[in-house]
């Protein structure tokens, strides 16, 4: 049976470990970013390798294209693509939050840290979980589009590909979040947030 927030609070079983308000996740997100674990080294070199596609892609089409078109290719890359994923990102955690089941699922927005966010209000996650749910947009926009890299012609590789790049930096966060677990090796944390409250909770087994 799944665990309840009610149960996190049985003293003798789980200990509250951290607690962070939604104001605070940018400060969270910098400090755990940081913070050396394995984890980290796989997420930024990953990031590098889609750089260096990126960067192979552009150098091959020099000469081949007129430089507008490259550039207006650039700002698909740079800056429309990304906008356009952000809602699609977002929505794509709710995914597996619901498959993990999660119903009271809710969407949110920060402007002051230029945060949107999708949390499941007081639904206890184990690591395991909040893992899928992390990953799940960052693996799936990536598989995707390295695919379309392979198979779309010219220009839209060089957009594709820097596009590639920027979303699976614009993923930092949720890395961030779960280097949290990384570098705490061992211990069985659980997660739930409290969405009218704007906090998250995590809570390790004792």
């Amino acid at each position: 049976m799944a665990l309840q927030v009610k149960d996190l609070e049985d003293q003798s079983r789980y200990r509250q470990i951290l607690k962070i308000p939604y104001d605070e996740l940018v400060n969270f997100v910098l400090e755990y970013i940081r913070k050396k674990s394995g984890l980290m080294v796989l997420f930024w070199g990953t990031c590098l390798v889609f750089l260096g596609i990126a960067l192979y892609i552009r150098i091959n089409i020099g000469g081949y294209f007129p430089f507008r078109n490259i550039f207006m290719h650039t700002l698909l890359g740079l800056v429309v693509f990304p906008l356009i994923s952000i809602p699609v990102h977002e929505l794509l955690h709710i995914v597996p939050y619901y498959l993990t089941g999660a119903r009271n699922i809710k969407i949110g927005m920060d402007l002051k840290q230029y945060m949107v966010y999708v949390t499941a209000h007081r639904h206890v996650a184990s690591e395991r979980q909040f893992r899928v749910v992390a990953l799940f947009p960052f693996l799936l926009m990536s598989f995707i589009f390295l695919y379309l890299i392979l198979t779309l012609p010219g220009l839209w590789k060089w957009s594709l590909s820097l596009f590639t790049f920027v979303h699976a930096t614009m993923c930092a966060g949720d890395f961030a979040m779960l280097n949290f677990y990384a570098v705490h090796p061992g211990k069985k944390i659980y997660t739930w947030d409290d969405f009218d409250e704007k906090t998250a909770y995590f809570y390790e087994e004792i």
